[in-house]
């Protein structure tokens, strides 16, 4: 079942999914249709699930679960994960890469390989104060008081 965002509990799960370029808003009001439909009928053991969504920035997409009212299963688990892979296909996005750094940079959103955040931050060119997008965070607290955050305070601290 699907709820506004701002509905969801603090301790509500969150998987974030940091997309691989900028969605016009064109994109986003589709993709906001068809996260809808798709969390309006997700279910665990034929159980509704109390879902939402954000999308931050045009860049990432959030999904929230208040796992006080129902768990998610794997199968249920699968099933976003399925959802999301047509989200990929339908957009031409890559929604999986977990290697892609996200960070900020003069108000933009920017991505970079992992292996080339690393390099260019050892040589300066990024500091402990970049912002930086920690996707790892796993409630809605932490999404909204810890996820954009610099990089002194995120786990990319080791990459320096």
């Amino acid at each position: 079942m699907y709820v506004p965002f701002d509905r969801l509990p603090d301790e509500a799960r969150v998987w974030i999914y940091a997309t691989n370029r900028h969605l016009s808003d064109k994109e986003v009001i589709a993709i906001e249709q068809e996260l809808i439909a798709f969390l309006t009928q997700w279910t665990a053991h034929q159980q509704a699930l109390e879902a939402s969504f954000s999308i931050p920035y045009n860049n990432f997409i959030v999904i929230g679960l208040n796992e006080n009212k129902n768990l998610a299963s794997g199968c249920s688990i699968d099933a976003s994960v399925h959802f999301l892979k047509q989200l990929e296909r339908k957009f031409k996005v890559d929604l999986f890469d977990r290697m892609l750094i996200t960070y900020k940079k003069d108000d933009q959103i920017k991505h970079l390989a992992l292996h080339e955040f690393k390099r260019l931050a050892r040589q300066g060119e990024f500091s402990k104060s970049t912002t930086v997008f920690n996707n790892l965070v796993q409630t809605k607290r932490d999404f909204l008081s810890n996820w954009e955050t610099l990089a002194e305070f995120s786990w990319h601290n080791s990459l320096f």
